[in-house]
């Protein structure tokens, strides 16, 4: 592991956390998208991390690996005064669930706080050694 392998991988995961906010971000803002019948409903996005190989000359970390995306179906709802009802009164809605999503923001949010945490305690170990070898 390098020098500065640390900020490396806590870099890594401060992209990973970054992308998982703006997932879920995408997901509450379209919580009440509402699709007729004859439309498939917004798809919840969820980010699918994997870790890198260290073998392979890798500096360790994670990266996003891509994207998994939530039933196309969702809620068929009934609201007839709705303007995209059908003719039996029912439109479609997303099927993402507002608090499962909050969780998800809170943990994303922790686990960017604790990756900055690191590069933060590294940028001062390393300060601190530069201003050692000074002396």
């Amino acid at each position: 592991m390098g020098t500065f392998a640390a900020l490396g991988i806590a870099g890594s995961g401060m992209n990973v956390y970054r992308r998982w906010i703006d997932a879920v971000s995408d997901n509450l803002a379209n919580l009440n998208t509402v699709r007729s019948t004859d439309e498939a409903a917004f798809q919840a996005r969820y980010i699918v991390a994997q870790s890198n190989d260290t073998r392979g000359g890798d500096s360790g970390g994670v990266r996003v690996a891509g994207a998994a995306f939530g039933d196309a179906t969702g809620r068929v709802v009934y609201e007839p005064s709705h303007p995209l009802a059908d003719a039996e009164g029912y439109v479609r809605y997303p099927d993402i669930d507002l608090s499962s999503q909050m969780v998800q923001l809170i943990m994303a949010q922790r686990g960017y706080q604790a990756n900055a945490s690191v590069v933060d305690r590294a940028r001062e170990m390393y300060t601190t050694a530069l201003q050692i070898g000074k002396s």
